[in-house]
């Protein structure tokens, strides 16, 4: 049996008598321990072999409620499959594109069943017309209990994970039982967990790499006190975040920069100092995408009122080709900056330190970006030039990442791909540099704008945008136009509540124009004004730059034009 099963079977018998799982907050919340959701999948496993499921096979899973989610996926690797969560359709997507999109999804993972859980047992009708076999979770939780796991190697593939890419065909990240348990191991490992005392707090997707094994298979696989709601719940009323850490002594949560944003302003004009208790939090996750400092102060800001410590910050560095986890920042720390000279980043590709009290600071001459820590155990990092030369510390090119957390590859719909060289090194495709060990990001190299022989970091441009009043925060995008020609260059889209009104419009450009104008000495082509909700997005909230361009490419010539 591989030691990932091993360990999350030893737990059920063990701690998880004691811990468990919180669902259904805020309206009918119900508590399981882990022993009772190992119960459970023990069932479903017995439904899936018994209905013919063999070892090594793909199961898709297509379910909201993390009650139904969590013994699912562990009944899968009770029977020896491999997971993999589909991405959920909303209300407004178009159902005969989800289907035809997940039939070649089913297709490249080689799944031939799909297990469906509320509210999606309704598209079993849809998945019938397609032809694909489903079977839904409360059924399969009828059949009798698996009587002996069934053994996996640590080889055999457990999860696979769909990309979140925008306009590529789909993709899924191989990832196996040893990566999976070098990883989790890792995490808790260097994060410190007390399996005892924490409470994981979190309404990621399950359907992400973050939500489904940082705060899914994580707590479940070691016996952590997890609370857990759906991105819904959390969309519907952001609040809820802080209320549950409150109420549930949470000590660790994570998230993306816009939630971040959004809870610190709404918990600014709370006008209750003894509305939250957040006194007990210890780690407040940060990494699914560049750490940025103005979302983190303004969440650092409103949480001192409620007790929150500013050193529960944890700046992270991950990807799920490294599993989950790559790096972490020092434990109680909080956010740390490294301030470099921009014009050394931008034409030299050097990190060159600003020293406290320089004037230069808080000037657009400078760059900051945040500190994300050493590899965890399993992984070792290195940084190369583009044309693969090893590079020094401080000496900016591309990431990349080696150890038994790294994927073997990738499934395609033109077959396996592999993501290691000769030597085990995966490049990661993202921009930064070493200080003394610790990682720090740059931005993605092909998304790099590349103007005037300067290398411009569209976070920068991004950021300088929402810096304007009516932008609102994380949803602004920087989108890259004729890449790679002489004529390369720069949109600039953002969502506003002034969207519809043409003059309000045309004010907003300017300003945000000139606004990054000042920040980079680069204009924008064109200042797109979007209504709220039309940026696409990923799973994990971060706006997708390729699928902008290409969504809005007409509003782009449009606007340029006048």
């Amino acid at each position: 049996m591989s030691r990932f099963v091993d360990t999350l079977v030893g737990t059920a018998t063990g701690r998880g008598q004691q811990r468990g799982m919180v669902t259904g907050e805020p309206k009918e919340p119900v508590r399981r321990t882990w022993a009772e959701v190992h119960d459970q999948a023990k069932k479903i496993a017995g439904g899936l072999v018994a209905g013919g499921l063999k070892p090594g096979s793909a199961v898709a899973v297509l379910a909201a409620a993390p009650v139904l989610i969590a013994p699912t996926v562990q009944a899968v690797w009770l029977a020896g499959g491999s997971v993999t969560m589909l991405h959920q359709p909303t209300a407004r997507t178009n159902l005969a594109e989800w289907a035809e999109d997940t039939v070649k999804v089913l297709g490249m993972i080689g799944a031939g069943l799909v297990v469906l859980g509320e509210p999606f047992d309704q598209l079993a009708p849809v998945l019938a017309e397609k032809g694909i076999e489903h079977r839904l979770i409360t059924e399969l939780a009828e059949a009798e209990p698996l009587a002996e796991v069934v053994p996996t190697d640590e080889g055999d593939t457990a999860l696979l994970q769909l990309t979140s890419g925008s306009t590529a065909e789909p993709k899924a990240v191989r990832i196996t039982y040893g990566n999976l348990y070098t990883n989790v191991k890792a995490m808790v490992e260097r994060a410190e967990f007390d399996f005892d005392v924490d409470v994981m707090v979190s309404w990621l997707p399950t359907f992400h790499d973050m939500g489904m094994v940082g705060f899914l298979t994580v707590p479940m696989t070691f016996g952590v006190e997890l609370v857990k709601i759906t991105p819904v719940e959390f969309l519907s009323g952001p609040l809820i975040w802080p209320e549950l850490i409150s109420k549930y002594n949470g000590t660790t949560t994570a998230a993306p920069n816009f939630a971040y944003a959004i809870v610190g302003r709404r918990m600014a004009r709370v006008e209750d100092d003894n509305a939250y208790d957040l006194s007990k939090l210890r780690i407040a996750l940060n990494g699914a995408e560049p750490v940025d400092e103005a979302a983190v102060q303004t969440f650092v800001d409103a949480g001192a009122r409620f007790k929150m410590p500013a050193e529960c910050v944890f700046p992270a560095y991950g990807m799920a080709e490294a599993t989950l986890a790559v790096s972490f920042a020092p434990l109680f720390t909080g956010l740390t900056l490294d301030v470099v000279e921009a014009d050394a980043l931008e034409a030299d590709d050097r990190a060159v330190p600003v020293p406290e009290g320089d004037a230069r600071r808080g000037t657009d001459a400078v760059r900051s970006f945040a500190v994300l820590g050493r590899p965890l155990d399993g992984l070792e990092a290195s940084i190369v030039s583009a044309d693969g030369s090893l590079l020094g510390d401080r000496e900016v090119g591309e990431i990349r990442l080696r150890g038994p957390a790294v994927t073997p590859g990738y499934l395609t719909v033109d077959g396996p791909l592999d993501t290691q060289d000769a030597d085990g090194w995966m490049k990661t495709g993202d921009l930064g540099y070493l200080i003394d060990g610790q990682i720090v990001i740059c931005g993605r190299r092909k998304d790099v704008i590349i103007m005037g022989g300067r290398n411009l970091y569209p976070t920068d441009i991004e950021r300088a945008a929402t810096s304007v009043e009516g932008v609102r925060a994380g949803n602004a995008v920087a989108v890259r136009l004729d890449a790679g020609s002489r004529r390369e260059r720069f949109a600039v889209v953002v969502e506003s509540k002034l969207a519809g009104d043409a003059d309000a419009e045309r004010a907003l450009s300017k300003q945000v124009a000139a606004r990054v104008r000042d920040a980079v000495d680069m204009r924008p082509f064109a200042v797109v004004v979007l209504p709220a909700g039309s940026l696409p997005k990923t799973p994990s909230g971060k706006v997708k730059r390729a699928a902008t361009a290409v969504q809005y490419a007409d509003k782009i010539a449009h606007n340029a034009e006048h």
